[in-house]
C-alpha cells in the first residue's frame, strides 16, 4: 500500500502528459513484487528445478559478498526471486536527435532527470518510439534484465532477483547484482552518465574480485569482458566519425552518416564479434546510451585506486561527488588523478 500511496503521489506532481506512464510503471513494478517471494521459500519447494536452486544459492552468497567486501547496502533486495515469464524486466525507449548524440530526458519527482523512460508492455514501448519518430527523433527500444527502485521498494520486500539475469554466467551474474546495488549506494538525480558509469566501474571491479579465487570463471568473464572492450572501441570510432559529419556539411550530413554506419555494420563480424546485430540496428540513441554507460568507467576506476582500493573510502568520494553541480562533478573526475576538484 506503501508503494502505492507513493505512486499516487508521483503522479499528482508529475502532470497529466505522464500518467499514462506511471500508472503503467506503478502497475508493473507492483506486479513484479508480487512475483517474488524469499530465496528460502524457493529452496525449500521441492518442485524448484535443481539449476535454478543452485543459482539462487549462488545469489546469496554474492548478496553477502557484496555487503561484507564491497560495502554495498545490507538490505532486502535480492533476497527474493521471481520468474516473470518474459525475457526482460522493463523497456527502455531511448532518443536521440537525427544528428546528435544528446540524449532526450524524461524528468521524474524524486529519482530526477533520465535518458530513457521504461515501459512494462513492449507494445505499448514501441508504440511511443514510433511516436518519436514521427517527431523526428531517433528512438530505439532495448529490453533491460533488471532496474533499481534506489531502495524505495525495500518496505516492499526489495528489488528481486528476476528470471531475466539469474542464468547469466557466474562473473556476469555478481556483475549484475553488484551494479544494481551500487545505484542503491549512490545515485545523482541530474546526471545518467554519472551514475552508470559508478555502477558499471562497481559491477567491473566487484566481479573481478568475486572471482579472484576462480581462475576458470575468471578467465571466461575477462573473455567477454574483453570482447565487449572490441565492441566499445569500434562503437567510440564510429561515434566519433559520426561527429565529425555532424559538425561538417549540412547539406552532406545525411549521405555521409548512411555511409559510416554502413562501414561499421561491415567491419563489426571481425572487430566485433557477437556484437554485429547491435551495429546492424545502432542509431544516434544507441551510440549515446552507450556512452553514458562507458565513457566515464576509467574515471572511477581511477579514483577506486586513488583511495587505496578501499571500498567505503571510495563510495564516499563518490556520494561528495554527486552533490556537487555536474560541471563541477564532471571537472573531478576528468582530473588525470581525480584530486584537482575532488570535495574534502
Amino acid at each position: 500500500m506503501r508503494c502505492l500511496l507513493l505512486s499516487i503521489a508521483l503522479l499528482s506532481l508529475s502532470g497529466c502528459s505522464a500518467v499514462g506512464h506511471w500508472t503503467q510503471a506503478a502497475g508493473g513494478h507492483l506486479g513484479i513484487v508480487r512475483a517474488a517471494k524469499p530465496v528460502d521459500d524457493w529452496l525449500a519447494d521441492p518442485a524448484t528445478p535443481a539449476d535454478l536452486a543452485e543459482r539462487l544459492r549462488l545469489s546469496q552468497q554474492m548478496r553477502d559478498f557484496a555487503i561484507s567486501h564491497l560495502a554495498l547496502p545490507d538490505n532486502n533486495s535480492y533476497r527474493r526471486y521471481a520468474d516473470l515469464g518474459r525475457p526482460a524486466a522493463v523497456w527502455n525507449v531511448i532518443a536521440a536527435p537525427e544528428f546528435g548524440f544528446v540524449l532526450k530526458t524524461w524528468c521524474y519527482p524524486i529519482m530526477g532527470c533520465a535518458g530513457y523512460q521504461g515501459w512494462f508492455d513492449l507494445d505499448e514501448a514501441k508504440k511511443h518510439a514510433e511516436a518519436l519518430k514521427a517527431d523526428g527523433w531517433e528512438a530505439q527500444v532495448q529490453a533491460i534484465p533488471a532496474y533499481s527502485t534506489l531502495g524505495w521498494s525495500r518496505l516492499l520486500g526489495g528489488d528481486p532477483l528476476l528470471n531475466t539475469f539469474i542464468r547469466y554466467a557466474e562473473g556476469e551474474l555478481a556483475a549484475m547484482i553488484f551494479h544494481e546495488l551500487a545505484h542503491q549506494r549512490v545515485y545523482a538525480s541530474d546526471d545518467t552518465g554519472f551514475n552508470e558509469a559508478y555502477a558499471s566501474a562497481v559491477e567491473l571491479l566487484g566481479a573481478r574480485q568475486w572471482l579472484a579465487a576462480k581462475p576458470e570463471a575468471l578467465a571466461a568473464f575477462e573473455a567477454g569482458r574483453a570482447r565487449r572492450a572490441a565492441f566499445l572501441k569500434l562503437a567510440r570510432e564510429g561515434r566519433e566519425r559520426l561527429q565529425k559529419v555532424y559538425d561538417g556539411p549540412a547539406e552532406q550530413r545525411r549521405a555521409a552518416k548512411a555511409a559510416v554506419l554502413a562501414e561499421l555494420r561491415e567491419r563489426a563480424p571481425r572487430e566485433a564479434p557477437g556484437y554485429e546485430a547491435w551495429f546492424q540496428r545502432a542509431n544516434n540513441a544507441n551510440f549515446a546510451i552507450l556512452s553514458a554507460y562507458s565513457d566515464l568507467v576509467p574515471a572511477f576506476e581511477r579514483l577506486f585506486e586513488r583511495e587505496g582500493r578501499d571500498w567505503t573510502k571510495f563510495h564516499a568520494v563518490v556520494e561528495r561527488l554527486a552533490l556537487l553541480p555536474r560541471h563541477e562533478r564532471r571537472l573531478a573526475l576528468a582530473s588525470p588523478v581525480n584530486e584537482a576538484h575532488t570535495p574534502p
